[in-house]
């Protein structure tokens, strides 16, 4: 048996973690309610396991894992944070959290009071009047601008704008969402700098356009300085403009998106304002928009009646529910109590960190690590391996080593237009502590990748799952369990 066995090694015939009670006689058995062709002719497989042994191996598994409350993230892009705890304990309030989806309205007076104020919030930091808190999470929020701006074309009759326009830098979900919305996708380059190259938007914008996606900052963590101009040209050709909102927390109380031209764009809740995203939480992606695309937003809607607040489902133009009931409500009640404790000044203090620790890390590295854009970075910072790859250390090496050292890896290979990228992004809530300690551990593996490339290229060294042979893992993936498996006479003693 390995040092680290799976539930299937230790399970043994007839060991169980409760003994269920024997049928009643009297009252017809689960076999005789199913059809035959319903009924399992063989056992399960499932493993034969004592309840200490079960409760053992998970509690071993999940000290193994990196989280949050042990580890640092540094995951460029996906904003993986500590969140206070606090947060977690008002949207666990049973108030909140024992309320039952199909109560009435006049049940909900103060969650949808709590949802109101919430809108209220969010369209005065995006800049954007109107706002919808249904969608599930930030691709999802994606898709619901997508089908806004596809029901405003229909409703105008332009039923030639069936292209959305991308920068080369976009997030991946960016042309999946469109290509579900029914938009064709055209191709934005990025100029020398890393951001938006004008030129090629000019060229590109026709009457075929619909909008164009983006993200400000960009991926490549740096602002977008021509925003102005670039919703100048897509509005004088008919154009909208929509933004990723992945990156609000570089921008918060500094900037608003409906101040330099964007006219729909979606927060990422369990990225900028506290749900554990990096712990696998859920998400929740609300939608901002102007005066023109607020008739199409989803239903239901949040409005005042004499009775009190009231989900209002009458509007004819709107593109319906994209999600069901509310939305992912305790998430709602997360980012509502982090900006009630923020407020406006402490929001803009969370950029202002988020900005500095970022810079504090570019500064560091920078000697030792290829930077591929040579400006000061927002919120993240992109590296790349460029140096290390003359000695044949990839960045794939450099992230199996930091977690040697103890630190999740970076994002990696991201931005698709920045070779073997390696894209760091501290957040607003490390110390500079934990930054230093980062820093020394990537000059560390910098040295290593000049005095001793093998073990980079080994490494992990020291986990208990070592290097994979990815190749093979692609060719011969391994997709199912071994539940047919029973263990022989000599293991089962």
């Amino acid at each position: 048996m390995s040092e680290h066995p799976t539930l299937f090694e230790l399970s043994r015939p007839g060991r169980r973690g409760a003994e269920p009670p024997e049928p009643d006689a009297s009252l017809p058995s689960l076999a005789d309610c199913l059809a035959e062709e319903n009924l399992r002719q063989e056992p399960s497989g499932l493993p034969e396991v004592a309840e200490s042994s079960t409760v053992r191996h998970y509690t071993r598994l999940s000290s193994l894992n990196m989280s949050i409350d042990t580890n640092f993230y540094p995951l460029g892009s996906c904003t993986m944070k500590y969140n206070p705890r606090i947060n977690e304990v008002a949207a666990s309030d049973p108030g909140f959290s024992h309320v039952h989806p199909l109560c009435e309205d006049n049940e909900l007076q103060g969650y949808l009071e709590l949802f109101s104020r919430l809108e209220e919030m969010l369209a005065e930091i995006s800049g954007l009047p109107h706002v919808s808190l249904q969608p599930a999470a930030g691709a999802h929020g994606e898709l619901a601008s997508l089908m806004m701006i596809k029901a405003r074309c229909r409703e105008r009759g332009e039923l030639e704008r069936d292209v959305v326009l991308i920068p080369d830098s976009a997030h991946g979900t960016n042309p999946s969402s469109c290509t579900i919305a029914g938009f064709k996708t055209r191709n934005i380059n990025s100029g020398e700098d890393g951001t938006i190259d004008l030129d090629s938007l000019r060229e590109a914008l026709g009457p075929d356009v619909a909008a164009m996606m983006i993200t400000n900052p960009n991926t490549l963590g740096i602002f977008e300085s021509g925003i102005d101009e670039i919703s100048s040209l897509l509005h004088e050709a008919g154009a909208l403009l929509y933004m990723d909102g992945a990156n609000m927390n570089a921008i918060l109380g500094i900037t608003r998106p409906g101040d330099f031209g964007v006219d729909v764009m979606h927060f990422n809740l369990h990225k900028t304002m506290s749900t554990p995203h990096g712990g696998g939480g859920p998400g929740s992606g609300p939608i901002a928009v102007t005066d023109e695309l607020e008739p199409y937003l989803p239903v239901p809607r949040i409005v005042r009646s004499e009775d009190g607040l009231e989900l209002c489902s009458d509007r004819p133009l709107s593109i319906g529910k994209v999600r069901s009931f509310f939305g992912n409500s305790g998430i709602l009640v997360r980012a509502y109590a982090f900006i009630r404790a923020h407020g406006p000044e402490e929001l803009r203090g969370i950029s202002e960190h988020a900005v500095l620790n970022a810079n504090y890390i570019r500064h560091r590295l920078e000697q030792a690590y290829h930077l591929p854009y040579d400006t000061p970075c927002m919120h993240e910072v992109v590296f790349t391996a460029k140096k290390q790859k003359a000695g044949g250390i990839r960045a794939l090496d450099i992230a199996k080593r930091l977690i040697d050292l103890g630190y999740h890896p970076p994002t990696i290979y991201f931005p698709l237009v920045v070779h073997e990228a390696l894209m760091i992004e501290p957040t607003e809530t490390e110390t500079p502590e934990t930054l230093d300690r980062f820093c020394e551990a990537m000059l560390q593996i910098a040295r290593e990748a000049e005095e001793n490339p093998d073990l980079l290229k080994a490494a992990p060294v020291t986990q208990v799952v070592k290097r994979l042979d990815e190749v093979n893992a692609v060719k011969t993936p391994i997709l199912t369990c071994p539940c047919d498996e029973q263990p022989s006479e000599a293991e089962t003693g």
